[in-house]
């Protein structure tokens, strides 16, 4: 096929099937599709949407075959099938016909016409006929000059029946038919498993296609859910520093009041000290001994006034009122920030059921699949081949392949546990590695309150309390599992930059019973949106 022809053949494929259109149809957003695969896409979901573009439809579109379309694909069929190499007859003198059939026998190829002696001739119609084919001599033996009608298995070779008397005398030979008939069956079975795979990369093609949907309308969620974070976040900042202002102002005016306050009482004592000054001053000058026996004698004493190097103006009140409203903003700011990204997580809030074929034996289950503990006693259990038997652990039942999950534990009253995701692969059976390189991604509890991410080796955690509740995010396309303590809203640690290639599992480890201390079960919550 030339370059121009395949150019050609690519526009008129149907992107479902990936074959030349048959009755093509075409959507209301213009791209075309083969009427039975766009009726199949829309009959096995619950709406109507263009399987290339993905736009949705409020109502199922009548579907007309575009004639147009139609026919070109029928002009390209038939000039694909008269580029093909044709078999003439042999017998024709001037204006040679197509051949009908080659006969193994004459060596010849034969239009209807010249193949009539065959079918009438009692003799010519014990020959082997086959479909026309161009080179003859090579289904004809060239050491016989007979038909090869036979097939040898021991070296994989045509022969024929005088070659059963010589070199493959002793062979394994079966006719060509038989042999054709059993390669035919491989083929199909080939030809099944190639249309499977074709099917399966179809689904991997839509499912790439929606996952990339998807992605594209929680990046606008979350750009709008940043753009109104970050918008109440500057209304709280320009709420608080106008607070701040007001605070200041009023500080200052408190300030101004404080100074008249205190200059009008300085000027008062000034005013008396400077009587007494004068009254002491006549005393002294005077000469009347008398005067100076019959006076007060609180005159001969200092003044009584306030204690003045004791006051002083309070300067510190302005810096003291930031400090507080700095630090009220920041507790702010890291509350808003706490609930944006719980709400974001929350956006991808699963149901998670614990699977008891994977269950480890001594682990109990509830009847809802929701709670785990560890019961001491080994049960009698199938062992499954994904069944746990020497990690005292369950998987969730749900995998997941693309995309972002989240789901809650409550792990209170607990002096034990390992919980987050693996890998579907993981070594189930003997020592599981807790490690990313094992295909484990989770933060355990030890000895009561030593905690710990398994990240091969393992990194010690600081929290600010003991964990009640601990909320598992993945994002498989980024390669990130982060875990957060629910009660605060605060982050505790995130594996990044991981590289997801198979499905992957909840994981959950509730540790050993520890003489009742941590019988407590690990238990999936569900997700409270208003936290």
């Amino acid at each position: 096929m030339s370059s121009s022809s395949g150019s050609l053949a690519e526009e008129l494929q149907c992107s479902v099937c990936l074959d030349v259109f048959t009755d093509p149809v075409s959507t209301p957003c213009g791209h075309n599709f083969c009427k039975s695969c766009l009726n199949q896409c829309w009959n096995n979901s619950q709406n109507s949407y263009c399987p290339f573009c993905k736009e949705r439809f409020s109502k199922r579109p009548d579907l007309k075959i575009n004639t147009a379309l139609r026919q070109l694909v029928q002009l390209f069929q038939e000039k694909f099938s008269l580029s093909k190499t044709d078999v003439f007859c042999d017998i024709c003198d001037e204006r040679k016909l197509k051949a009908l059939k080659s006969c193994l026998e004459c060596q010849n190829s034969y239009c209807e016409t010249h193949l009539e002696p065959h079918q009438r001739v009692p003799n010519l119609k014990k020959h082997k006929l086959m479909d026309p084919v161009k080179n003859i001599k090579h289904y004809i033996c060239q050491t016989h000059m007979r038909p090869l009608e036979l097939f040898c298995r021991d070296d994989q070779t045509y022969v024929c029946v005088f070659c059963t008397d010589g070199d493959h005398k002793t062979h394994n030979t079966v006719p060509l038919e038989h042999e054709s008939k059993k390669k035919k069956v491989r083929l199909m079975m080939t030809q099944i498993n190639v249309q499977q795979m074709i099917q399966d990369r179809i689904r991997m093609i839509q499912n790439i296609k929606h996952s990339a949907e998807l992605r594209k309308k929680s990046t606008e969620r979350n750009k709008a859910a940043s753009v109104e974070l970050f918008s109440d976040l500057m209304r709280s900042i320009e709420r608080c520093q106008a607070e701040l202002l007001e605070m200041m102002e009023e500080t200052q005016k408190a300030a101004e009041k404080q100074k008249e306050k205190l200059i009008r009482e300085l000027k008062q004592e000034i005013t008396e000290l400077k009587m007494r000054n004068t009254e002491l001053d006549h005393l002294l000058h005077t000469e009347d001994h008398l005067q100076l026996l019959q006076i007060d004698p609180s005159l001969c004493s200092p003044p009584d006034t306030r204690n003045w190097p004791e006051i002083s103006m309070n300067t510190d009140v302005s810096v003291e009122t930031l400090r507080r409203a700095l630090t009220q903003l920041q507790e702010t700011l890291d509350e808003k920030l706490s609930q944006s990204v719980m709400q974001r997580m929350h956006q991808h809030a699963v149901d998670v059921t614990l699977d008891p074929d994977t269950a480890h034996p001594n682990l109990i289950l509830s009847d809802d699949r929701k709670k785990v503990r560890h019961g001491d006693i080994k049960q009698q259990f199938p062992n499954y081949r994904g069944r746990f038997d020497y990690s005292a652990s369950v998987l969730g039942k749900e995998q997941f392949s693309s995309g972002r999950f989240y789901f809650e534990v409550q792990v209170k009253g607990k002096t034990g546990w390992t919980l987050g995701v693996v890998r579907e692969s993981i070594n189930r059976k003997g020592p599981t590695a807790m490690r990313p390189q094992g295909g484990c991604w989770a933060i355990c509890l030890r000895n009561g309150n030593e905690y710990w991410a398994c990240a091969g080796p393992l990194v010690s955690l600081s929290l600010r309390g003991k964990l009640e509740k601990v909320g598992v995010f993945v994002d498989y396309e980024e390669g990130l599992v982060s875990f957060y303590d629910v009660e605060s809203r605060s982050h505790i640690y995130s594996f990044t930059g991981q590289s997801f290639t198979d499905r992957l599992h909840p994981y959950f480890s509730p540790s050993p019973n520890d003489n009742g201390a941590n019988s407590a079960p690990l238990i999936i919550s569900p997700v409270n949106y208003n936290q």
